[in-house]
């Protein structure tokens, strides 16, 4: 929705606002609201298998912890402060992001969230689907057929979509349910695959030594979590009020969401695939190792929780979609973006290879997404939180003009950055279907996302160094480049 003057919500159960700037009067969420929705949205089988892909890598239950709780830590690091970014802002973080990008170079944040949401939202409906079908088999006889997944799968799609077509606050209340309730389902699973659990079993490492595999691990199953995460903070921290809550105790309640949301079901999943000896199909390996009293539990996370797993990514998603044609709205969005989730998922039961296919993914997205998270850390700090809102609603209104203008929408130094840190970053990534050619300069080893997030950061800095701030029409600052101020000063006149 490019409402800038979006009507109030009112009564109505169903999300009114798109993209706009949400106004104070609405931003009643906490920072506990901010920690709540990442903890019980993730704690689905969407985010557990990630936590098996070190074991599937050759990695014992004790060296595939250590490199996903590195993974996890490094990525939190750089990915919460994000929040603080629509905590002034009061719109999601790739609107947000167009006073670093330009008000059109901030659809670079639009299309990296649709991408990451997208394939995460498929990966969820695709492991949660398998994982009902899998139970209703061994509890009641239910066929293993084409047909049942695709029931599965469409029926999972509507429950998601159905929440997220609601919008925000329907997804808090069912997230706030969710932490507690599957939290508990997890915790029970630890007590069913106790008895066959062995942490030093392990493969063949994948990609030939401890190290390399080990460091795979790191970035494949660790910092593909908060990466995941870059453009969605901002959907929730928007309806927070810096008025009322400090940007410390909002920073640290996302980190806690975040650590605790991501190493919670990964962690089960190393644990239980180790347990299971998942080391191809965990899935598969999951529902045969359990014993006949976890059936039910595995049932419901696979339904509920998937539900409230891909429904805040379908919710994104829409955002982000309406963020890119304003003249679609929200709803709209969201039902474009659920089929085409829907189609992925079964491309990826019925086409791809599931290791294969999830772990080059995070490795080209984490690759692309980090340097834009990168741009819009160092924009943020630059600028100490201060935003022209009016400005970053430009390109929403269908006008043109304001701080934010740049040269036709687009910052040039920050565009030009991001696309050199993209460029290096997946040339030294190593996926299972594609090798950078920097490998060979690297030992073999992936450091994609360092190489990715320190080129940027030089280049943003250097093809920038000339930049200023600005006062924008309501004193506040925007970062412009300085040839560029005048020819955006142009355009406002």
């Amino acid at each position: 929705m490019s409402q800038q003057n979006a009507p109030s919500p009112g009564h109505s159960l169903i999300e009114q606002h798109g993209v706009d700037t949400i106004p104070e009067e609405e931003r009643t969420s906490s920072p506990r609201d901010v920690l709540s929705i990442l903890v019980g949205s993730n704690l689905a089988f969407g985010v557990v298998v990630f936590g098996w892909l070190p074991v599937s890598f050759g990695l014992s239950f004790w060296a595939a912890a250590t490199s996903v709780v590195l993974g996890t830590v490094l990525g939190i690091a750089l990915t919460a402060p994000l929040a603080l970014v629509s905590l002034r802002t009061a719109t999601n973080l790739s609107t947000s992001s167009g006073a670093f990008f330009g008000v059109r170079g901030r659809l670079i944040g639009s299309v990296v969230g649709l991408l990451l949401s997208l394939g995460y939202t498929a990966l969820a409906l695709w492991v949660g689907g398998d994982v009902v079908v899998g139970a209703l088999n061994r509890m009641l006889g239910l066929p293993t057929s084409g047909a049942a997944y695709v029931a599965t799968y469409s029926v999972l799609a509507a429950l998601s979509a159905t929440a997220a077509v609601f919008g925000y606050r329907l997804l808090l209340k069912l997230e706030r349910v969710l932490m507690w309730a599957m939290g508990g389902l997890l915790l029970a699973g630890l007590f069913a695959f106790a008895p066959h659990f062995d942490g030093s079993a392990h493969g063949t490492y994948l990609l030939g030594g401890f190290w390399p595999t080990w460091l795979l691990s790191v970035v494949a199953a660790g910092l593909s979590g908060p990466i995941a995460f870059i453009t969605l903070l901002g959907d929730y921290t928007r309806y927070v009020s810096p008025v009322r809550y400090s940007g410390r105790r909002v920073l640290w309640s996302t980190a806690g969401g975040l650590f605790l949301g991501l190493l919670i079901p990964q962690l089960f999943g190393t644990f239980t695939a180790v347990a299971t000896g998942a080391g191809t199909d965990y899935v598969h390996g999951l529902i045969a190792g359990a014993p006949a009293w976890f059936l039910l539990p595995l049932l419901v996370n696979g339904l509920l929780g998937s539900a409230g797993n891909t429904g805040l990514m379908l919710y994104s998603m829409g955002l982000d979609l309406d963020a890119i044609l304003p003249r679609a709205t929200r709803l709209q969005a969201t039902y474009v973006v659920a089929a085409l989730g829907t189609v992925l998922v079964f491309l990826g039961h019925f086409v791809w290879n599931a290791q294969s296919a999830v772990t080059s993914f995070v490795l080209v997205l984490t690759a692309i997404g980090a340097p834009w998270a990168v741009i819009t850390l160092i924009g943020h700090r630059r600028c100490r939180g201060d935003y022209d809102r009016q400005s970053l609603q430009v390109y929403n209104r269908g006008t043109r003009g304001g701080i934010y203008w740049y040269r036709a929408g687009w910052n040039v130094p920050a565009t030009a950055a991001w696309i050199g840190g993209s460029a290096v970053g997946l040339l030294a990534v190593d996926t299972p279907v594609y090798r950078g050619p920097l490998l060979a300069l690297t030992g073999g080893i992936d450091v994609s996302f360092l190489l990715a997030g320190g080129v940027t950061a030089a280049l943003y800095v250097l093809l920038s160094r000339r930049s200023r701030g600005l006062a924008g029409p309501s004193g506040v600052v925007g970062v412009r480049a300085g040839a560029e101020a005048e020819a955006g000063a142009g355009a406002d006149a």
